[in-house]
């Protein structure tokens, strides 16, 4: 067998790396958890999708037999692990839809794969960089925002995340809806119009219901684009799927309230809306590797 090259790697990583095989992303969602192999040629092929259990320790081996079930175990070049929470010291600070805190899947997930690499970043900031990718010839300062089981969201400049925001949350920005202050996460997430509604967005197509919910996105996205003015603006998640239905109505409420912000923000729906994490962690992963080979 050939000797592997092992280098040391940084930020959220891991103290080793090595430079041959396949990377394993692993989406952890508040719902469902999706983990992906991706080849030495980007080619991806889904190796399990299960509930998210609610205990540290079934998740841990859930995940593990997983990649151990799928085989080629000695080939792996790292892991790549999305969270649905703000990261801090390399460790989970918290998963409000899931009840984890403090958790340090680094070193957890990393005694079950000894000596492969372990990265570790929040969810909508490694979808926000897969699709700032796709635009990486439009737009410099992307913002992301994932509206699914709850709200997150993540800044990428020039197709590369700030570390410095990896503790950004946009489901816990406060706004003002119906004359109170509440998480924009409790008004417009997927979650919350299930709550609402009793259904589904997909069996949804009363306009009116869609017009509310163009009005709960855009109490949070006027905060957002006001204050960074990105170059583009990308809504993703299991409701980003359905922004054809509310995409006019937000944008012209947008347009109303902070229209000359807007002129210079162009607001768009994810390509991949729930694909994004995955490939995500795929391609920060590849950054990692690539940095710590330099």
């Amino acid at each position: 067998m050939a000797m592997r090259n092992y280098r040391k790697c940084s930020m959220n990583a891991a103290p080793l790396c090595y430079t041959t095989g396949m990377i394993i992303a692993i989406d952890t969602g508040g719902t469902k958890t999706l983990i992906a192999g991706f080849d030495t040629a980007g080619d991806k092929q889904t190796i399990a999708k299960f509930p998210t259990p609610r205990e540290k320790a079934e998740y841990l081996e859930a995940v593990a037999s997983a990649i151990r079930e799928y085989g080629h175990a000695d080939e792996i070049r790292a892991l790549s692990v999305a969270m649905p929470g703000p990261i801090r010291d390399r460790k989970v600070l918290r998963t409000p839809n899931i009840g984890w805190s403090g958790f340090d899947v680094i070193k957890d997930l990393g005694t079950h794969f000894p000596g492969t690499p372990v990265f570790l970043q929040n969810d909508a900031a490694l979808a926000g960089l897969a699709e700032a990718r796709k635009f990486s010839d439009a737009a410099d300062l992307a913002v992301y925002v994932t509206l699914s089981t709850g709200v997150g969201g993540g800044i990428s400049y020039d197709g590369h995340l700030f570390p410095e925001f990896e503790r950004f949350e946009a489901g816990s920005m406060r706004v003002e809806y119906e004359g109170q202050l509440q998480r924009w996460e409790d008004v417009a997430s997927g979650k919350s119009f299930y709550e609402r509604h009793g259904q589904y967005g997909k069996d949804v197509t009363d306009p009116a219901i869609w017009q509310d919910y163009a009005e709960r996105v855009a109490v949070g996205l006027q905060i957002l684009i006001s204050l960074l003015e990105p170059d583009h603006l990308i809504i993703g998640g299991s409701m980003g799927t359905h922004y054809a239905k509310y995409g006019e109505q937000l944008q012209a409420i947008l347009d109303d309230r902070i229209g000359k912000h807007t002129a210079v923000t162009a607001i768009s729906q994810a390509i991949h809306p729930e694909e994004a994490v995955i490939y995500g962690c795929y391609y920060y992963a590849q950054d990692l590797l690539a940095t710590s080979s330099t």
